[in-house]
């Protein structure tokens, strides 16, 4: 006898397949439905929210992650934004990505389909319980949710929310479900689900998105850590390297687009390191370092690994290299592929780091906080690929889809 958890996917299944035939114009109703329910339960997910946090505190969870999990009513109304503007981008279902004739008469296309049921874990990101329920229902596709314990509370009343609002529009409520309630359990099974659920994606820590990746029986895309660097090369406008490393690292530490590492050209450190070193520290940020810097003297020892050290935090890595091969060097090997940023007007030394550099997104002149789903002008985002699947950096509503070939034909059969 199936349980209530097998029960529980194999709605979502039955609700995407209706998904995969619903009118974009429905779709859209029931996106625009979500964010006006949200700001209509803006005082009950804010109290739960209050509950979450303080049980949080009380379990140590780390700075990092109680930002993650904090939601106030500037946030609430980025929610309901964001899903808005997700509400308006084009469809993707049913794009026509090739086709052709075959000198046989048969008429092929290639079309945009959903995957089906998208499963996503994550810890601590009540945000991410709206953005992928909008993307889920803005690509055809049904999607469960194991958000973890630390959000649980919040979680469970933005999806009452939400599942009112897609009723409202004419759809399944199953379209959006959440696990939470089978703890640990729960995303192991999901993890196993092959054949209920079409995709996972995990995202949150490092360990989190190891154990999805090495555990699961269903297909991943793996979001990843973000270990990233800016490299202010010789030829590079000192005011602005100042600018962009105060604003990726500062403005929000607990992402995973915040730099974690500054390179310096050795031609430039003399000026360039003191001054990088003193901006971040009136910002209160610790520098840390595997040597003496020029011109600093209270940097923090680098400890072991720290070069490939995501800190969430405000803490910071500084070194100085040779050259931007040896720029380029350092970012591949101790990097996640993630983000990475060049600073210089030098439009060689940048073609060279935009080339070479293994990363999902490589800047030049330009904050790493810009890689990110909304602000790429998707709306809002899965998360982040580190991978080289068919998706690669902000995943936006494309890249949960599949494609499917329609062949149409007058008769014709196999010599």
């Amino acid at each position: 006898m199936p349980d209530e958890l097998d029960a529980l996917l194999t709605e979502s299944k039955r609700a995407s397949r209706s998904l995969g035939v619903a009118p974009a114009e429905q779709r859209h109703a029931a996106i625009e439905a979500i964010a006006g329910a949200i700001e209509e339960a803006a005082d009950a997910i804010l109290a739960a929210n209050a509950d979450d946090l303080e049980r949080g505190r009380a379990s140590g969870l780390d700075a990092g992650l109680l930002d993650r999990l904090l939601l106030d009513a500037s946030r609430i109304a980025g929610l309901a934004a964001a899903a808005r503007a997700l509400a308006v981008l084009p469809d993707p279902i049913g794009e026509v990505l090739r086709e052709r004739t075959l000198p046989n008469g048969l008429e092929l296309t290639e079309v945009r389909v959903p995957f089906g049921v998208i499963g996503v874990i994550y810890e601590a990101r009540p945000n991410v319980t709206v953005d992928l329920a909008c993307i889920a229902l803005g690509s055809g596709n049904a999607v469960v949710l194991r958000g973890g314990s630390a959000a649980e509370r919040t979680n469970a009343v933005l999806v009452e929310a939400m599942q009112g609002a897609i009723e409202r529009a004419g759809l399944p409520r199953a379209s959006v479900q959440t696990i939470d309630r089978f703890g640990r359990d729960g995303a192991g099974r999901l993890m196993r689900a092959r054949g209920l659920i079409d995709l996972l994606v995990p995202r949150g820590s490092a360990a989190l998105i190891e154990r999805v990746v090495t555990e699961s029986t269903v297909p991943v895309i793996e979001t990843g850590a973000g270990v990233v660097h800016a490299f202010v090369d010789r030829a590079a406008h000192l005011p602005m390297a100042l600018d962009i490393v105060l604003n990726a690292k500062t403005q929000r530490t607990s992402v995973c687009n915040s730099l974690e590492t500054v390179l310096v050209h050795r031609d430039i450190a003399d000026t360039a390191v003191p001054a990088i070193a003193l901006a971040l520290q009136q910002a209160g940020v610790t520098i840390h370092a595997d040597g003496q810097l020029p011109g600093v003297v209270d940097a923090a020892p680098l400890r072991e690994g720290g070069w490939s050290t995501e800190h969430l935090s405000m803490d910071i890595a500084i070194g100085v290299v040779d050259d931007v091969d040896a720029a380029i060097e350092h970012v591949n090997r101790y990097g996640t592929h993630h983000t990475d940023t060049i600073v210089t007007d030098d439009a060689d030394a940048a073609a060279r780091f935009l080339a070479e550099v293994d990363s999902a997104v490589v800047m030049h002149n330009a904050s790493t906080r810009f890689t990110d789903g909304g602000e790429f002008g998707f709306g809002a985002e899965v998360g982040i690929s580190t991978q080289k699947s068919h998706a690669r950096g902000p995943m936006g509503l494309p890249e949960l889809t599949s494609s499917k070939w329609i062949v149409r034909g007058t008769g014709q059969v196999r010599a």
